[in-house]
């Protein structure tokens, strides 16, 4: 890459950007400026498209999917709904690198013409469009992964993953922001800048897939590709309402992907949906593991998908089905804020209405040691690399770059044999927590899964992502998780806490955050946990609890 300044090379990617955004037809509608702009902008885009345009991005993907394959819908109709929607959610929020009209629409009218004449869809994703993380590989495409000085780089070739949703049917139409090193809870690179929340754009969108999470949340989106290894999918799920899920690790393909430090075996990262509903984020992992991945990526578990299964993962040595939910009402580090705290509340409550659910509190187990462990084995460079990226261009550190690098007191470059201790207390932590779990059943049967927090509080301000502990917990244990919509912040049942003690400097911190009035609108909402390589036995617990939940305290956006 030529040595340019840093700043040419951001006016040049924002400049390219906004073209490709100019090539939509029809052309997307003008939005106010920014000094006009609501602080909760997610009800615009219904009113700038036509009707039918907003019918069809404001249904979920499953359902598409059945108007799609019925030809009741077309594709092209369809892909040009979501393109002129995902323009408008870049207006709005900074959640596009690039939008990829032509070979969309081109892509569409292959599917509509396969379907006339085959009369069936060409897979079960036939004709849906799907948004994709910037650093996950399409060929041709840029492939920054957030660093400036990476702005040149293309990949070669199609991520596995890509590949083989388009074998299932899908259209891929626009590419999501990511932050600088792909390792902040919200998204901000000095490329194209900040990503805010469609509820609030004084609040963060989540990271490092914020510019998924920010686009799915305006319904931009039905379904995209977001990965994680700190928090990266569900952080902007849960910041912007929308539903995603942190599969166990090795049962996605990562290959095609590009950050620094590629083979790092300590914590590893995985690839899994952000949706507009349950539905979808099952839909996304079915279509994928029913292609057997494993035998072209040797290192994914060979395992199939297996739900719905077709006995209850949720049936007890006596023959009920019944579910144990463990309740995490605080990780007793930092201490979750009003609104968080209500929304376990009133599930919990709905709950306990349910013969067929027992509920119990769940006790942390050193997760101030986790913190220890993980925040150790994430650079074990010493962030060699990142630096590196980073001063390719020039281009400043960020501010969160700073914090996740530079004041973690853990960060630093690790010996070999430095590795392999850490890679045990990995391990030893992993069995004393699966005792923990193991000892929930003495009464016949263990939990089934964890009910906790996203993180401590809704969407926090922006450059205020700070604390990990919520989300990481769970990258070392490497249990699935889901994330889903609960409510959303009510300036008159989420007063602050008077006269709250806290427990350390962090809990401190992130207590002094919070007042109703500036995190208005932010969506609160919650996460489901399952052990190691239970997937499935999540996606059938989330559904159990949404049949007994009902529709309150259950509010999903849309």
């Amino acid at each position: 890459m030529v040595k340019v300044p840093w700043q040419d090379v951001a006016a040049l990617a924002q400049s390219l950007r906004d073209k490709s955004i100019d090539r939509i037809e029809p052309a997307v509608p003008k939005v106010p400026s920014s000094s006009e702009l609501p602080l909760n902008t997610s009800k615009l885009p219904s009113q700038l498209l036509s009707p039918e345009e907003s019918k069809i991005t404001e249904t979920c993907p499953e359902q598409l999917l059945k108007s799609l394959a019925s030809g009741e819908l077309s594709s092209v109709q369809v892909v040009t709904a979501f393109l002129r929607r995902a323009g408008i959610a870049q207006k709005l929020t900074n959640c596009v690198t690039e939008v990829l009209p032509e070979a969309a629409i081109a892509r569409a009218k292959y599917l509509d013409e396969y379907l006339a004449t085959n009369k069936k869809p060409i897979g079960p994703l036939h004709g849906l469009p799907i948004s994709v993380k910037e650093h996950i590989g399409i060929k041709g495409l840029g492939l920054n992964g957030g660093f400036v000085g990476w702005f040149d780089r293309r990949a070669e070739e199609d991520a596995y993953i890509v590949e083989l949703l388009q074998k299932a049917g899908c259209v891929l139409y626009v590419r999501t922001t990511q932050p600088q090193c792909l390792m902040h809870l919200e998204t901000c690179n000095n490329l194209y800048g900040e990503t805010v929340n469609p509820y609030n754009r004084t609040l963060t969108c989540g990271g490092s897939s914020g510019g998924e999470g920010a686009l799915i949340g305006l319904k931009g989106s039905p379904m995209g590709i977001g990965t994680d290894i700190g928090g990266s999918i569900r952080s902007p799920a849960a910041n912007c309402g929308v539903w995603g899920f942190r599969p166990t690790s090795y049962r996605l393909p990562m290959g095609g992907c590009t950050a620094p430090m590629g083979g790092q075996e300590q914590i590893v990262p995985v690839i899994g949906p952000l949706s507009l509903s349950l539905e979808g984020c099952h839909v996304f992992m079915k279509a994928l593991i029913d292609q057997k991945p494993w035998l072209v990526e040797p290192s994914l578990l060979p395992f199939p998908w297996s739900y719905p299964p077709k006995e209850s993962y949720l049936t007890k040595p006596d023959g009920t089905r019944k579910l144990k939910v463990a309740v995490l009402w605080s990780d007793n580090i930092v201490k979750p804020h009003p609104p968080v705290i209500r929304a376990l509340k009133e599930l919990t409550d709905k709950l306990k209405s349910s013969s067929e659910i027992e509920l119990v509190d769940w006790v942390p187990y050193k997760h101030d040691v986790a913190w220890d462990i993980i925040s150790s084995m994430y650079f074990g460079d010493g962030a060699k690399q990142d630096t590196e990226a980073l001063a390719l261009s020039g281009e400043p550190w960020l501010p969160l770059t700073n914090f996740i690098i530079k004041e973690q007191p853990n960060v630093k470059e690790n010996t070999i044999t430095e590795v392999w201790e850490l890679t045990m207390q990995r391990e030893k932590y992993r069995a004393e927590y699966a005792k923990l779990w193991n000892d929930t059943g003495k009464d016949g049967y263990p939990v089934d899964v964890i009910l906790c927090p996203v993180g401590p509080g809704a969407a926090p301000p922006l450059g205020h992502a700070r604390y990990w502990g919520y989300t990481s917990q769970w990258n070392l244990l490497d249990y699935p998780a889901m994330i889903f919509p609960v409510s959303q912040v009510d300036q008159e049942l989420d007063k602050a806490e008077v006269g709250y003690q806290p427990l350390n400097d962090q809990d401190d911190w992130n207590y002094k955050l919070y007042s109703p009035d500036k995190y208005a609108d932010a969506p609160v909402s919650l996460q489901l946990v399952g052990r190691r390589y239970e997937d499935e036995k999540v996606f059938e617990a989330m559904e159990f609890i949404q049949s007994i939940a009902g529709s309150l305290p259950l509010t999903p956006f849309r």
